[in-house]
């Protein structure tokens, strides 16, 4: 089995959700560039996209046509400037004319050309898209694509999807938390430092740590983002932003040009339990109303859960000892090395698993970073992420109106305080005295996933998604 880097976990993304919104996104970007590799694109005179399962049923809350306009216009949405989108789409809209890779327009009406096919599902996923070019020389091409969770897309019937693209056989495979602790026995290292050798897989060592602090400061930056917008977040639900009166409200009205002059204050400030509960709760929602608005944030291992890993960061950060750019990187690294276990050994995708997917896996992979680098063993940080997991087992994805907002921002702020709990446990136990590993909780979570009724599973037909919109008040 190949192995897939931290960094494929843990990377640049944008609102609101990785599979409904990046993964659309890239699928569209990927079927305009094959029909540009084949010398088509030229020929193209029209275009279909037909979403099918959960992309269907939650595609409008999540922002899937918005993505796919984006993606079949060659727009690249690690670079593009989220505030252009509304206009881009709205001119689209009203033109009725799209620019395939930005290169070949021909006609687009998105009521006839974006279709949302309610009560049908693919066979592969629940995350289910169709492309059809009709081309001038009256030939078809016809292409399936599946968004599987975190933004990696997979198309039907072949092997070159991006997770085998940027898979690779590493030094010391971990395709389980045993395969970690026995390497790190064998090795005398750190979880850290094991991931740190098997990267080199993909990036130099000093690619490696240089990307890391790059994330750091995305995060960093999203947070500070979050913590300065107020308002109230698009789609039906009107809910307010919070993260803005919070922070504004601990801060006694005091602003910062910078996030590390606001970070530096905050660090300066007082540090008893409930300045520290509120600062992580802040520090989840700012990122989630980010992306909830479809701002750039880092998916970790998905949108909806994108907030965890930087409250737990920024936790560390604020309010621990000795947090350095060492601490960055083996954080990150620990943390997206525990995601890849999840992936290969059973989904983030919540419209596969439910919200443990996604809340779940994120809890568990900050929980075993943090205790990481607060001085951990390689089996404490093990138990670490299984405490995180156990505790989020067989939470449902009920998105009210299908949007990533109601309860999904609130879950990032309670899956950042289970992380650090779940550290804590670890840190002052004796892990041999453990009764469920790792491994079984992830086993567990699958086994959970597929037992779990779909409704529940981000279909918006379950739980509090079938609370009336006009009852909730923001």
């Amino acid at each position: 089995m190949e192995s897939i880097s931290a960094f494929e976990i843990i990377k640049v993304g944008i609102g609101p959700s990785s599979s409904h919104t990046m993964g659309p996104w890239k699928a569209a970007e990927r079927f305009v560039n094959g029909l540009k590799r084949k010398g088509k694109l030229e020929k193209v005179k029209e275009i279909k996209v037909s979403l099918y399962g959960s992309l269907a049923k939650t595609g409008y809350g999540h922002g899937t046509d918005v993505a796919i306009l984006m993606g079949l216009s060659g727009e690249d949405f690690t670079k593009i400037d989220t505030t252009t989108i509304p206009d881009r789409v709205a001119f689209i809209k009203a033109m009725e004319k799209i620019s395939l890779g930005g290169e070949h327009e021909i006609e687009f009406d998105i009521n006839r050309h974006l279709i949302f096919e309610f009560g049908i599902s693919l066979e592969f996923h629940p995350n289910g898209m169709r492309f059809e070019a009709f081309l001038d020389d009256n030939e078809i091409i016809t292409v399936n694509y599946f968004s599987i969770g975190g933004g990696f897309v997979v198309r039907e019937g072949e092997d070159d999807d991006e997770i085998l693209n940027h898979s690779k056989v590493t030094q010391y495979p971990c395709h389980s938390a045993r395969d970690i602790i026995n390497n790190c026995k064998r090795l005398n290292l750190k979880v850290s430092e094991l991931v740190f050798l098997n990267e080199q897989a993909w990036r130099t060592p000093a690619e490696i740590r240089s990307h890391a602090l790059y994330i750091w400061g995305e995060i960093k930056e999203c947070v500070f983002r979050g913590v300065r917008r107020k308002g109230t977040l698009p789609g039906s639900l009107n809910v307010r932003r919070r993260a803005y009166e919070l922070s504004k409200k601990r801060m006694n009205g005091r602003k910062f040009d910078t996030a590390d002059e606001w970070l530096d204050a905050i660090k300066d400030g007082p540090s008893d339990f409930n300045t520290v509960n509120k600062w992580v709760s802040i520090f989840a929602l700012a990122v989630n109303e980010e992306n909830a608005s479809f701002g750039r944030i880092i998916t970790a291992p998905t949108n909806g859960a994108s907030g965890v890993i930087p409250a737990v960061m920024l936790y560390a950060y604020c309010f621990t000892p000795g947090f350095d750019d060492d601490y960055v990187v083996d954080f990150l690294l620990t943390a997206g090395e525990i995601g890849t276990l999840y992936k290969k050994g059973a989904t983030i995708s919540a419209a596969m698993g439910g919200c443990q997917a996604e809340i779940g896996v994120s809890s568990s992979m900050a929980a075993g970073a943090l205790a990481e680098i607060l001085g951990g063993t390689k089996e404490q940080v093990m138990q670490a992420a299984e405490i995180a997991m156990e505790h989020h087992l067989g939470m449902t994805c009920d998105p009210i109106a299908g949007l990533v907002q109601v309860p999904c921002i609130e879950r990032n702020s309670m899956g950042a305080i289970k992380a650090i709990t779940a550290a804590n446990i670890a840190l002052d136990e004796d892990p041999s005295g453990a009764r469920v590993s790792l491994d079984d909780v992830i086993k567990t979570m699958w086994e959970t996933a597929k037992d779990m009724n779909h409704k529940y599973k981000e279909t918006s037909e379950g739980g509090l998604a079938t609370i009336p919109v006009n009852v909730i008040e923001c």
